[in-house]
């Protein structure tokens, strides 16, 4: 469903009303479109002065064609400046080094400057060390702090731009260039304000326009809205899919999986036998496995049937959990396999009559990070994704004014695309990203609720 009040604000009689009354002037998300060849399409602007800046210019070059640095001669990089400078696309300012409370001083100086310069839709990441990994407790304070002031900038940003801080644990650096590359594009459109841990992982993207070559890819409620685009999103990035759904969406299923060249499975997830009939569908196994399939039962907690309640969990959040044990102890899903389980910020922030949808999302959330131990020792990372409001066939039977506040309440003035979504789960589905395990990454404009 578009979004009129974004048409509105950004026609040329609209700019001239919105800024004489001082409304919000939210800007169109520039989105990932194929026949890019690089992810920053603009200047990158490097800044900071720890070892992490060291990697990232090791691979700036196939970030950008057009790479600066804050102060003259750095990283051996032309300086940038406000007035003489490129508008700027995307920023990394390496904080690792920061250790003394007087050095945060840095961040106001790079990104007060930088601030002055920047093009529409601006991605920033700024690279830390994991307080807990610090011995200083003054140096992990100060690594503490990097939260607080990119979430802060997060939501002073705007021109459509993006914030997030990535903690990049030892032996990590080399997965940098998948992170970047996801974080700086326009793939991350409607993430920010994420703070994000990366860890050794010994896998790697051989091919970045091809990043799921060679992998085979499950997405169960896949024959339409945010599943489909999550399977055509996987298929353009090379993987082979099948696509799961319920029997009653087998036609729209069978045309999704044939225009995709996948195959698709009529399935009922919440069946005695689901796991074993998962099992024998797919005899040579899966590396990718995403669990999108789920429902909504509203009600007020006083009046909400216990029909309502169990259908939303049994879907939701037991139907994952089993059909993933199904596949672990058939040996189907394949060491250092990728599973993504969709969650929501509902199950971050809760809601008003969805205490069984938010019961099942914060469920989800926490099999990701109860199982992520256990699951790396076979190098198969769990991840978890929270879409905020995202434009779909089910937000838009939202009444009027309940859903003009869901597209509002967040960094972005708007509300996010499938597309959004799936471009999440297609980056924690990369062999590169083993990195990350037993997170959350929400994707809905840095969402006020639950900030």
């Amino acid at each position: 469903m578009s979004d009129r009040y974004i048409a509105f604000a950004n026609s040329n009689v609209g700019r001239r009303l919105v800024g004489a009354l001082g409304l919000p002037a939210p800007v169109r998300l520039e989105r990932w479109s194929a026949g890019r060849t690089r992810p920053v399409a603009g200047a990158l602007l490097l800044g900071g002065s720890g070892q992490l800046g060291e990697a990232v210019l090791t691979f700036a070059a196939r970030l950008s064609d057009s790479a600066y640095a804050a102060i003259d001669g750095q990283h051996g990089l032309r300086r940038w400046t406000a007035e003489h400078g490129p508008a700027l696309k995307a920023l990394v300012f390496d904080a690792s080094g920061l250790a003394r409370f007087e050095q945060l001083i840095e961040l106001r100086d790079f990104f007060q400057a930088a601030l002055k310069g920047l093009d529409l839709c601006p991605h920033v990441v700024i690279l830390g060390r994991a307080p807990e990994s610090l011995k200083d407790p003054i140096a992990a304070s100060v690594q503490r702090s990097l939260e607080g002031f990119s979430r802060s900038l997060g939501k002073e940003i705007r021109r459509g731009g993006n914030v997030q801080l990535l903690y990049v644990g030892k032996g990590a650096e080399e997965q940098l260039e998948g992170a970047l590359r996801f974080f700086l594009s326009p793939k991350s459109a409607y993430v920010s304000g994420q703070v994000v841990r990366l860890s050794a992982c010994a896998e790697q993207v051989r091919d970045w326009s091809r990043p799921l070559a060679g992998k085979r890819a499950l997405v169960t409620g896949a024959a339409r809205g945010i599943g489909a685009a999550i399977a055509e999103t996987l298929a353009r990035d090379g993987a082979e899919v099948v696509l799961l759904d319920v029997p009653s969406a087998k036609d729209a299923l069978d045309a999704l999986a044939a225009r995709l060249g996948g195959h698709g499975l009529a399935l009922d997830i919440c069946a005695a036998d689901a796991g074993q009939a998962l099992v024998a569908a797919l005899p040579d196994g899966v590396d990718i496995l995403v669990h999108n399939a789920g429902i909504t039962r509203d009600k007020t907690l006083a009046k909400m049937s216990e029909a309502f309640w169990n259908s939303v969990l049994d879907v939701n959040l037991k139907a994952p959990q089993q059909l993933t044990q199904a596949l672990l102890d058939a040996g189907t899903l394949h060491d250092n396999a990728r599973v993504v389980l969709l969650a929501s910020i509902s199950g971050i922030a809760g809601n008003l009559g969805q205490t069984n949808y938010a019961v099942s999302k914060a469920g989800l959330i926490g099999l990701a990070q109860a199982w992520a131990p256990a699951l790396g020792k076979r190098g198969i990372s769990i991840n978890a994704v929270a879409p905020g409001f995202i434009e779909t066939q089910m937000t838009a039977a939202i009444p009027l004014t309940i859903r003009e506040a869901g597209r509002r309440m967040n960094a972005m003035g708007q509300g996010g695309l499938p597309q959004d979504v799936a471009e999440a789960v297609a980056w924690l589905a990369q062999p590169g990203s083993g990195a990350v395990s037993g997170q959350v990454l929400r994707v809905c404009g840095q969402s006020l609720l639950g900030a």
